[in-house]
């Protein structure tokens, strides 16, 4: 059935599309548009020889599209791994050298704490060994003795009696040992050792010395302060003064005397002819020539009883025989003898 004219309205007519031209060049000549079918031949042509080629028509590479083959993927493959490998091993290094910094900032105090132990060891260590290589040297060993002080006692006496010690190392020596040896001298009332390196020993000795002398059927004994008995002579020393006391005294009269003695200068003691006692308090001595008869008294303030006694015998007559009791020096006594 034919539509009618006017029904559905007309339909506008189509555009023709304008011709394509070409870019105009400068020259403003216009170009011809290609045609599809020249794009298409232009593009699967292949591409024109580099500048400077010597070949104006190279062949064109190989499609990038085709299959790799198997040889080349294992190449790339074991290039792979061995680039994977390469990196693990970095990383494992950077781990452990952080592993070691952290440690080292940790443990610095303790490290410094363990270099410090191990320092004062092995010095100790080297001081202890060259003291012992030094000590138990042959070199070190005695072989020299020397002896001083003795004036009553014979100095190659006592050397003989300590000849067992010769060889000994230095560093061996006992002074115990020493003073059992020469527990057979009594005159040695004590002594020091000195030790000289390298094979030097010196003995200083220090005898007793006699503070008076007791008559005994035996004879004369000069005893010292401790009562030890010194030497056994006719009669007393010359300066020693005679010791008179009771002779069921246990020690406390002599003891007395002795203190006197030790007390008093030396001076005096060769003025005294003898000394007697009872008691501790009633220490009484006769000067020699004068026969002046001293009351002392104990041995406390000696040094002014002294000076009292000084003073007495110049202000009295010295043709009389007096008895001075200084006892008591704050009140002398003086009166005749009997």
């Amino acid at each position: 059935m034919k539509r009618p004219d006017g029904i559905g309205g007309a339909v506008p007519p189509r555009r023709p599309e304008p011709p394509q031209t070409a870019a105009r060049p400068a020259s403003g000549r216009p170009v011809p548009a290609a045609d599809e079918s020249d794009r298409a031949a232009a593009s699967s042509a292949p591409a024109s020889a580099p500048r400077g080629s010597t070949e104006p028509n190279a062949a064109a590479p190989a499609s990038l599209d085709r299959e790799p083959s198997a040889r080349e993927l294992e190449r790339e493959a074991r290039a792979a791994g061995r680039e994977a490998r390469r990196h693990e091993r970095r990383a494992a290094r950077e781990r452990r050298r952080a592993e070691r910094g952290e440690v080292r900032r940790f443990t610095r105090v303790s490290r410094r704490r363990r270099a410090i132990a191990l320092g004062a060891g092995i010095s100790l260590a080297s001081l202890v060994g060259g003291v012992a290589v030094v000590t138990l040297s042959p070199l070190m060993s005695l072989t020299t003795i020397e002896v001083t002080g003795a004036s009553r006692l014979d100095p190659a006496e006592i050397v003989a009696a300590l000849d067992e010690h010769v060889g000994t190392p230095l560093a061996f020596l006992a002074d115990a040992e020493i003073a059992t040896d020469l527990a057979d001298f009594t005159l040695v009332r004590s002594f020091a050792t000195e030790i000289v390196p390298p094979n030097t020993l010196i003995v200083r000795i220090v005898e007793r010395a006699p503070i008076g002398a007791r008559e005994t059927p035996a004879g004369v004994e000069s005893v010292d302060a401790a009562g030890v008995v010194i030497e056994v002579t006719d009669a007393a020393p010359e300066g020693v003064p005679l010791i008179e006391v009771p002779a069921d005294d246990e020690g406390t009269a002599f003891a007395a005397v002795a203190d006197v003695l030790i007390a008093v200068p030396k001076d005096l003691i060769a003025r005294i002819a003898s000394v007697s006692a009872t008691t501790r308090d009633d220490v009484t001595f006769e000067l020699r020539e004068s026969g002046h008869v001293v009351i002392w008294g104990d041995a406390e303030r000696s040094a002014q009883k002294l000076r009292v006694l000084n003073a007495a015998l110049t202000a009295t007559d010295q043709a009389v025989r007096w008895a001075y009791d200084v006892s008591a020096p704050d009140s002398l006594v003086v009166r005749e003898a009997d």
